[in-house]
């Protein structure tokens, strides 16, 4: 398969951003043509960004499993689609081709809708990194259920919340998962989360590690009995190009996780277009995502864009330090991959464990590797570079979130040029507008350099839709702050030739390897110790995490115990969340109002406290004395 709508050079980019921002409806038109509809759409886009409503491909009908899989079947059925490369180097690595992987999907499709799982369904997927949890997607895909996948580190209390927001009756999950020289035990979680929220008539638990688990009958169902005689024909369900493909929870500056949505079509179209372009793939090339699929890097650059794209995915269980920090490395060599996507934070953690684990591997397979999750430092840009791309290899470092679907700014590999620690271009069909603190377009200085917050004043097809009941919140967070534009929540510059450069969060989100958690959401969990009174957090610069949580926290007595404030915090929202830093403190810097006046805590964290600012507007101001001479 070929893709016509590949960008080659940096003039086909500069062509094609052009030609997408002034004829937008026809330059996506064109890219749509090249996949498989079962009805064509009336219209290309309907969109304001008050309400805001943005419909793309309107009146259209497909299935997305079926330009994930049908379309490819007869041309490359025998090609490999997935590579699993097991958590353990010892166990045999598992291979599905295109016909083999249509099989599965169609035969779990018919399981779920023998055990009851219609059109509309919300399923929620909480399993570890193996093929059945793409499996288990592209089913309900399939059948136009709904899928929202909960990341395998989440606690049993945020699996509560978000089967209850999304108003799920059915959730798939396994027995226990892999994860380095440890085992997850995730049917006995999703057991706690029941307790918390019953309404789940049917559990689903794929065997992985064979582990003696608690079967309540009448609840839950092994997936290796119910998968017997299923027919290995699925007709796929018929969806309008608007319905619902998927809702996937992310954290906000408020406590609660808000349910991202994203629909068939247009998150397609993304994805897809994104995949091929930003690593420049080619048919037979081997990609290997790190990313979980439990975060959208995962859904989209495991999943959807790369099967779209008749891709060779490599999916991995395990983790990048075990059995020792050359596993990655030992992956690549071993399967020859071409194209390497992986976060920051694991190549931090990487280069601390020195270059000795490069000894004795080939990378000399790789065309292009990736960055994405958080911006990445010089050292770590340069670190990558020369020893894992060899200086040759190009980097692109992506920028997106949840809400976007996919990669939105980045350097494209090979075609445009790479600049340390920069996204560097918008994608075609990406429109930037930066904006200072009122909402006014911040205007460049005498250099050229425009700094402010960023904004994207134009839809592209991969916008989040809304907030899976509750579009208010959608409007709220991202269309209300700078009207007649979505608000990204972070802070920017861009050079005089268009590069733009992600500064961090805004708002009151920390970005903690990658992973995007709310203050206020950590706060909430802190606050249910009996012995907490109050606290505060705020992030601080990590040397392997790029952002650490560090929580000013008064107590009620002297006799707390930190670890038990931990342990409360990874019950409530996973060990993801667990503060690097608990500082107990007598008072909190406030002002008259009652408002905690996070810069200064920030400051004290970061260890520049010269550097705090005018304090007078405190009810106390002796306060931050006391929490100086605390934090020592």
């Amino acid at each position: 398969m070929s893709y016509p709508f590949q960008i080659s050079s940096k003039a086909d980019y500069e062509d094609d951003y052009k030609r997408s921002v002034e004829e937008p409806e026809a330059f996506w038109a064109d890219v749509a043509s090249n996949f498989s509809w079962s009805k064509k759409w009336d219209k290309v886009l309907d969109w304001n960004f008050e309400e805001p409503k943005i419909k793309w491909f309107e009146g259209a009908q497909l299935n997305i499993t079926e330009n994930c899989l049908d379309r490819h079947l007869e041309k490359r059925g025998d090609e490999i689609a997935y590579i699993f490369e097991p958590n353990n180097p010892e166990e045999t690595v598992v291979k599905f081709t295109y016909k083999e992987l249509y099989t599965e999907v169609c035969r779990t499709a018919n399981m779920l809708k023998s055990l009851g799982v219609k059109r509309g369904d919300r399923v929620c997927i909480y399993m570890g990194m193996i093929p059945q949890l793409s499996i288990a997607m592209l089913a309900c895909a399939r059948i136009g259920a709904i899928h929202s996948v909960i990341f395998g580190g989440f606690s049993a209390r945020s699996i509560a919340d978000r089967l209850e927001d999304a108003q799920a009756t059915f959730i798939i999950t396994c027995d226990a998962a892999y994860r380095g020289e440890k085992q997850i035990f995730l049917k006995n979680i999703v057991d706690e989360a029941l307790n918390l929220y019953p309404n789940v008539a049917t559990v689903l638990v794929y065997e992985r590690t064979g582990i003696d688990i608690t079967m309540q009958e009448g609840r839950d169902i092994r997936w290796q009995d119910a998968i017997i005689g299923m027919d290995n024909h699925c007709p796929a369900e018929q969806m309008e190009a608007e319905d619902l493909l998927f809702i996937l929870y992310t954290s906000g500056s408020t406590g609660k996780p808000k349910g991202v949505v994203h629909t068939v079509a247009g998150y397609m179209i993304w994805a897809t277009y994104t995949f091929v372009n930003v690593f420049q793939y080619h048919q037979g090339d081997i990609f290997f995502c790190t990313a979980d699929i439990g975060w959208i890097t995962g859904h989209s650059y495991i999943v959807y864009g790369p099967l779209c794209a008749g891709a060779t995915i490599l999916m991995f269980e395990g983790i990048p330090t075990w059995p020792d920090a050359g596993r990655f490395w030992e992956v690549v060599d071993k399967h020859q991959v071409n194209t390497l996507y992986t976060a920051p934070t694991a190549i931090r953690s990487l280069m601390s464990h020195g270059d000795h684990h490069f000894e004795g591997k080939d990378l000399s397979s790789l065309k292009v590797i990736g960055t994405v999750g958080e911006p990445i430092n010089e050292e770590a840009w340069h670190w990558y570079h020369k020893n894992v791309g060899k200086g040759k290899s190009p980097i692109v470092d992506t920028w997106f979130q949840t809400e976007n679907a996919g990669i939105m700014i980045t350097n494209i590999a090979g075609v445009t040029d790479a600049i340390p620690s920069w996204a560097t271009l918008p994608l075609p069909g990406v429109q930037p507008f930066i904006v200072d603190e009122k909402g006014n377009e911040s205007l460049a200085d005498e250099d050229g350099i425009t700094t402010g917050n960023l904004c994207i004043k134009f839809p592209w097809p991969g916008i989040l839709r809304t907030t899976y009941r509750n579009h208010k919140l959608c409007r709220e967070n991202y269309f209300s702050t700078y009207p007649g534009n979505y608000f990204t929540g972070d802070g920017c510059i861009r050079d005089a030739k268009g590069n733009i450069k992600i500064t961090g969060r805004v708002d009151d989100v920390l970005n903690v390897s990658g992973h995007r958690l709310g203050t206020a959401e950590i706060e909430n969990a802190i606050n249910t110790h009996p012995g907490v009174i109050e606290s505060a957090v705020v992030g601080f610069p990590h040397d392997i995490k790029g952002q650490g949580i560090f929580a000013f926290v008064i107590c009620n007595n002297d006799t707390v115990d930190i670890k038990e404030i931990e342990k409360t915090v990874a019950n409530a929202i996973g060990t993801l969340a667990r503060p690097d830093k608990i500082l107990l403190v007598n008072g909190l810097p406030k002002t008259r109002s009652g408002k905690i006046m996070r810069r200064i805590l920030r400051k004290i964290a970061e260890g520049k406290i010269n550097e705090m600012g005018d304090t007078s507007t405190l009810i106390d101001p002796s306060v931050v004395e006391d929490i100086i001479a605390r934090n020592v």
